[in-house]
């Protein structure tokens, strides 16, 4: 499947926000190899974005100390 572009366009929250945490999402997934992205054949942001957007990851800002 590729990247869910209606859903980022739909987005009503900082882009940045969410393409940074994509991509620790995707980060994580790549380094415990992630069951979900191989049965999908997808790339690894792109399953990482669909979570973040179907709210099945959430994320937060941490304040720096």
């Amino acid at each position: 499947m590729i990247f869910p572009l209606e859903q980022l366009v739909e987005f009503n929250g900082n882009i940045y926000e969410i393409t940074v945490a994509a991509s620790r999402r995707a980060y994580q997934m790549a380094k415990i190899n992630d069951p979900e992205i191989d049965a999908n054949s997808d790339k690894v942001v792109c399953v990482a974005a669909r979570q973040l957007f179907n709210n099945r990851v959430k994320y937060c800002i941490e304040e720096s100390k």
